[in-house]
């Protein structure tokens, strides 16, 4: 039986692995995916113990939401995480909306999707550079009293938006890109984050598929693949990063799983990580994660990797 994790200073319980869901209805981001494919991939999070579900409005301007809203009927509703985030404007999704009356709608359209009749988890998808989060984040709270939504959350912030938005100590969970590669968050944000009760929950764990070990020192992208221009996938800094993703095999090989288990089994021993959203392609895999335990000097081994790329 996997421990389950507290959100913020909230009552919501998720299991420390979750499934991301930008490939779920996620139309926009990604070509030729099929929606019952999605519903599938949903189930089989919710079959193999993972019970933390993280979507957005921006994932197929809703769709992703209405895939996960048909796929959980059936499944005990409390025993499941919904989180979602809002903030593009329906028909303008470049033009970024975190005004109280657009927040308040944003959650009653996303309940519809969904097809429940609470929320656990309401981000802020990206500060609008506008509105006052603090004023944001009341309007959310104003929701959570209205048994709506159960925890708010903000995503793709810096530590001084972040206090911000917390001025009235409302926030329970940042979303924020980190991964052995991007440590950023470490110096600051995350100090913060546990000063405050606020649970922290990273995308982008496997970046992009360079912590899986799938890739070689020799592979090449092609000039219209967005890894082509991405700094981690290139020149000695790429080679790097594989050389020392090989080391991690033999801590793999103990346990009988693949790199990327045990990568995201380090991000489930982070006492700074709270839930770990790997993608929806390995999901059945990813989901194994959580049956390995590493010992501390397993965890030190693996953090002194990358500590210094």
């Amino acid at each position: 039986m996997v421990e389950k994790v507290k959100i913020g200073k909230t009552d919501v319980m998720a299991t420390p692995l979750g499934l991301g869901t930008n490939a779920v209805g996620g139309h926009n981001l990604f070509p030729n995916l099929n929606d019952e494919v999605g519903v599938q991939i949903v189930k089989t999070a919710l079959n193999n113990g993972v019970n933390f579900l993280d979507t957005a409005y921006a994932y197929g301007f809703g769709r992703s939401e209405e895939l996960i809203g048909k796929a959980i009927q059936g499944y005990d509703r409390k025993k499941i995480v919904i989180a979602t985030k809002a903030a593009q404007t329906p028909g303008h999704p470049d033009q970024l909306n975190n005004s109280p009356e657009f927040l308040k709608q944003a959650v009653e359209d996303a309940l519809k999707r969904l097809q429940t009749n609470y929320i656990d988890i309401f981000y802020i998808h990206f500060p609008d550079g506008k509105t006052p989060l603090n004023e944001a984040v009341k309007a959310l709270d104003e929701k959570r009293q209205e048994g709506k939504i159960k925890a708010i959350g903000i995503s793709n912030v810096s530590l001084d938006q972040v206090k911000e938005a917390n001025q009235d100590g409302l926030v329970d969970i940042v979303e924020n890109q980190y991964s052995l590669l991007h440590r950023d968050a470490e110096k600051e944000l995350m100090p913060y984050l546990k000063a405050n009760e606020i649970s922290f929950v990273p995308f982008f764990p496997l970046a992009s598929g360079l912590l899986t070990g799938k890739y070689s020192s020799t592979v090449s992208f092609a000039s219209d693949d967005i890894r082509h221009s991405n700094p981690d996938f290139r020149g000695d800094r790429f080679a790097k990063i594989i050389k020392q993703v090989q080391k991690i095999q033999p801590i793999a090989d103990k346990y009988h799983a693949t790199v990327a288990q045990i990568v995201l089994a380090w991000y489930i021993k982070n006492p700074d990580v709270t839930v770990v959203i790997p993608g929806a392609k390995q999901v059945e895999a990813n989901a194994g994660a959580q049956k390995v335990t590493l010992s501390k000097e397993e965890y030190d081994t693996i953090n002194s990797l990358f500590k210094d790329l």
